[in-house]
């Protein structure tokens, strides 16, 4: 299992929460960062969190910053999102990335496995 895989995504109202989740391999999970991405239509694709190897450094967007928080299981080769406070302009479908550089963790060019994705819609 290389490319990551994404559950949780759904329609939620605003104002409520859901929590994604990501896997992948131990091996493409255990030695890197993880990163989760938004993309809305004919919008591009945003950094949203990344948490470090470890777990213990977590960076986030602006416009989740207080309202979302990235985690990691290794035992499990799991990273999550928990989404609080969700918002209509937080629809998109979200992506969960592995990085290969740990310079610009903002940048999707700084992330090579991509999963397929889970939609999020948040109505208003």
């Amino acid at each position: 299992q290389v490319q990551p895989v994404e559950s949780g995504g759904g329609l939620v109202q605003a104002g409520g929460s859901l929590r994604l989740s990501c896997t992948a391999s131990g091996r493409t999970f255990s030695s890197s960062s993880m990163g989760w991405f938004r993309q809305a239509p004919g919008k591009e694709r945003e950094f949203v969190a990344v948490v470090s190897r470890s777990g213990a450094v977590s960076v986030y967007a602006d416009s989740v910053k207080g309202r979302f928080t990235i985690s990691r299981d290794s035992r499990k080769n799991t990273v999550y999102l928990q989404m609080n406070s969700l918002k209509p302009e937080d629809t998109a479908v979200y992506f969960c990335a592995r990085a290969a550089s740990e310079d610009d963790y903002y940048s999707k060019a700084s992330y090579d496995y991509w999963g397929q994705g889970t939609q999020v819609t948040v109505a208003s």
